[in-house]
């Protein structure tokens, strides 16, 4: 399978990967005095906005059945994620078209700049993760269920790894896929339970909340942080089935653009 053939790819160049992905976070803030520590600023700001706004200054509670009653601790769990995947599929899905040049004048695994993307941008939010798993302590109170965070965000690492390198081959082919991808991503907080709790959609509609792959794995964080409770096995199933059909999508992709993807770029 193609798609196993890249995944080996990935771990063989591995070194060659790291050197890459260092070189992506120097790139992205190149010039300035903090460099990668930009990094961290604007999403340890957007989640002090959270805290300040919603649950300092207005004091807004939830309503019955949500995980917590305080929506700024709410919504800083679910925005986390939400922000690290949506930078990893927007970068990704660009980076094959930025990597044109390269790869047109080197025979380097394409595979291996949508992964640096993506790993790029997971180094710069996983501590952020880690951070908010220290300061959600009196919620959680370090029960076991925390240990899961490691693997939802490896899974959701893999996850971005494999999506993002399908939108990057769509983008290769068809230019107009990545304002598609801006406009899916800038939306899709809308269809998940990143603003609201699951229990505040109407019951009818929230079928249409696992129209977006996160919600499995906001719905997760919320449970383990907010709650100190294991994920569903509901969640982890929802995982591997999008996991899985995103990776059977994309081995037929990668298959069949093999021969023509540098001369798209």
């Amino acid at each position: 399978m193609p798609l196993i053939h890249d995944l080996l790819t990935i771990f063989r160049s591995r070194h060659l990967l790291w050197v890459l992905t260092m070189r992506e976070l120097s790139a992205r803030h190149a010039g300035t005095a903090a460099g990668w520590l930009w990094g961290y600023v604007q999403p340890l700001l957007t989640v002090a906005a959270y805290y300040l706004v919603f649950d300092v200054v207005f004091a807004l509670r939830l309503g019955e059945g949500a995980p917590t009653r305080q929506v700024g601790a709410f919504l800083i769990v679910g925005a986390l994620p939400w922000m690290s995947f949506c930078d990893a599929i927007g970068r990704g899905a660009n980076s094959l078209l930025d990597a044109g040049g390269i790869l047109q004048k080197n025979p380097l695994p394409p595979v291996l700049f949508p992964t640096r993307a993506v790993l790029a941008t997971m180094l710069v939010h996983g501590p952020l993760i880690l951070l908010l798993a220290v300061a959600y302590w009196p919620m959680h109170q370090g029960a076991w269920p925390v240990l899961s965070l490691l693997p939802l965000w490896l899974m959701q690492a893999l996850f971005c790894v494999l999506l993002a390198y399908l939108c990057a081959i769509f983008s290769a082919a068809v230019r107009d896929t990545v304002q598609i991808i801006g406009f899916l991503l800038s939306v899709g907080v809308f269809i998940s339970p990143v603003l609201f709790p699951v229990s505040q959609f109407p019951e009818g509609w929230r079928w249409v909340l696992w129209l977006n792959p996160m919600t499995a794995w906001v719905e997760a964080y919320q449970l383990v942080l907010l709650k100190g409770e294991w994920p569903e096995a509901s969640q982890w199933i929802a995982m591997l089935v999008w996991m899985s059909g995103v990776g059977l999508l994309l081995d037929v992709v990668v298959r069949r653009s093999r021969d023509q993807l540098v001369d798209w770029l």
